[in-house]
């Protein structure tokens, strides 16, 4: 009897360290997916929802230039289309969701600042953008900013761009705050405003939408500097694996063909592609 029950209480023990055993196979197989040895590989990458052109949400999937560039340097990365986890990056949101590690990493019309590189690194810049207007194709009165003064100036809410206009350049510009930039093209379409401000690549691929296309042009103003990077999380070694990527993206005509591909249909004038590592203010 008494056999019997050191051999059961063995037994259990066995059983214990077998189950321990296997569940910390378990455990190693799964973190071994998270950073990238394995089939069920995924990488998380921030984006915009909302923005023709840049990224956006559709039935058919997601698209845009940044859209496109991250999915360049994911597979650069060793990631495939189906392996990128698309999370929406709303502007207030993108330094948090880099520190809290919610996405790898953030493109998403994501332009360098001081402010903003205090709280994560970048890699880039991918793309020299300007604050520009867009205006009706056949409206001649406006062709230098200062032509804006008196004029409906629309931006969405909360955005500074229209107030930049008026505190710089054209200080009797009629400012008008709406929800949306597409609010704002429709109002610029049927006269009720005179010009929609903010980042040039933003307005090109609003205008490049069906319903818009033919019907804008862009005033190529150039009235500020907006370098879009690749945000990352603080000390991260993504920022030179990243760097190395767009420098490949560049180099064999994938970026100039991301540009044409979403911005040539509003006959966006893009800089040319910017040196990575060379933040241009």
């Amino acid at each position: 009897m008494k056999l019997r029950k050191v051999t059961a209480a063995s037994a259990a023990v066995l059983a214990l360290a077998l189950t321990a055993t296997a569940c910390g196979s378990d455990d190693k197989d799964s973190d071994s997916a998270d950073t990238g040895s394995g089939g069920s590989k995924k990488i998380t990458i921030g984006i915009k929802f909302d923005q023709p052109g840049i990224g956006q949400k559709t039935p058919q999937g997601y698209e845009g230039f940044d859209v496109d560039v991250a999915t360049y340097v994911a597979k650069q990365l060793g990631y495939s289309a189906n392996q990128i986890q698309w999370k929406e990056a709303k502007s207030a949101d993108r330094e948090t969701m880099l520190q809290r590690g919610d996405v790898d990493f953030i493109a998403a019309s994501y332009s360098i600042n001081d402010e903003r590189a205090a709280k994560v690194d970048f890699a880039g810049p991918y793309l020299l953008a300007h604050q520009d207007v867009l205006i009706r194709a056949d409206d001649d009165s406006i062709k230098t900013p200062k032509d804006l003064n008196d004029k409906k100036l629309c931006s969405v809410t909360g955005s500074t761009s229209a107030q930049n206009v008026k505190d710089k350049l054209a200080p009797k510009a009629q400012l008008q705050e709406y929800p949306t930039y597409s609010a704002c093209l429709t109002g610029v379409q049927s006269g009720q405003l005179d010009a929609l401000t903010t980042d040039d690549s933003i307005l090109a691929g609003y205008a490049a939408q069906a319903n818009f296309k033919g019907k804008f042009k862009l005033g190529g103003f150039k009235m500020t500097n907006e370098n879009y990077g690749i945000g990352v999380k603080k000390g991260s070694d993504l920022k030179a694996k990243i760097d190395t990527a767009l420098e490949k993206m560049v180099a064999d005509g994938a970026w100039e063909k991301a540009v044409t591909a979403n911005f040539g249909p509003a006959n966006y004038k893009n800089e040319p592609a910017p040196k990575i590592g060379n933040i241009v203010k």
